[in-house]
């Protein structure tokens, strides 16, 4: 794609975006902007689908808002409040000792760069930069599988692993899209481009596309 043609793309998402599910994190930081409960709401949804992610977060924030609160709650009742999200008991500890982290040694306040929100035990660059794109609104290019996989469908970068493609669009992608491409496109791959079988006949981006592996199509 060229410059202006993916210029086109973001414009022809943004308008098919308001008949999409949002994306459950996205609701999550649609309220108040919290960089706390974005990055909880990050771990509960590794593996685990948007429709339970939403349920998850809202029992477990109905108990704890704050990594003071989250860190007083017993893992195992973490885990319960979380369940049935992916690996719920591995996320449990991992919100309780973040929560911990941030609370004895932090003094309550999270990171605000990609460095330092590695540091966390479990957050990797998709979620760091979910944290400051959504919960900062600072510029960072969040990379998951959708990203990964639509970015190179369309011919847009040609890549293997999706922090390749986050460095690829770090270079590429004009910097008012950054914030937005995340949610943009898993809203897209969750609802019409689909990794196996895509909705191409009924694409407003076909024209864009170069459609890169894709063996069969709706």
């Amino acid at each position: 794609m060229t410059p202006e043609q993916i210029k086109d793309a973001m414009m022809i998402l943004r308008e098919e975006y308001r008949a999409w599910r949002t994306p459950a994190v996205t609701v999550v930081a649609g309220c108040g902007g919290n960089p706390y409960k974005v990055l909880v709401s990050c771990i509960i949804s590794l593996r685990t689908r948007d429709e339970v992610t939403a349920a998850a977060s809202a029992r477990l924030f109905a108990r704890a808002e704050t990594p003071q609160e989250m860190s007083r709650i017993p893992e195992e009742d973490i885990a319960r409040l979380i369940y049935p999200a992916g690996f719920y008991a591995v996320k449990a500890g991992q919100i309780r000792e973040i929560s911990r982290q941030l609370t004895e040694e932090l003094g309550g306040i999270m990171p605000d760069s990609i460095e330092g929100l590695l540091m966390f035990k479990g957050v990797g660059r998709k979620t760091a930069n979910l944290v400051l794109t959504l919960g900062f609104g600072t510029p960072g290019i969040c990379v998951d599988t959708h990203v990964h996989r639509i970015c190179n469908r369309w011919g847009y970068v040609a890549t293997r692993t999706p922090d390749q493609t986050e460095a690829a669009l770090r270079r590429i992608l004009p910097s008012e899209h950054w914030i937005e491409i995340n949610d943009l496109l898993v809203a897209f791959g969750q609802n019409h481009c689909h990794p196996v079988s895509p909705r191409c006949s009924t694409c407003r981006l076909s024209q864009l596309c170069g459609r890169i592996g894709v063996q069969r199509s709706r």
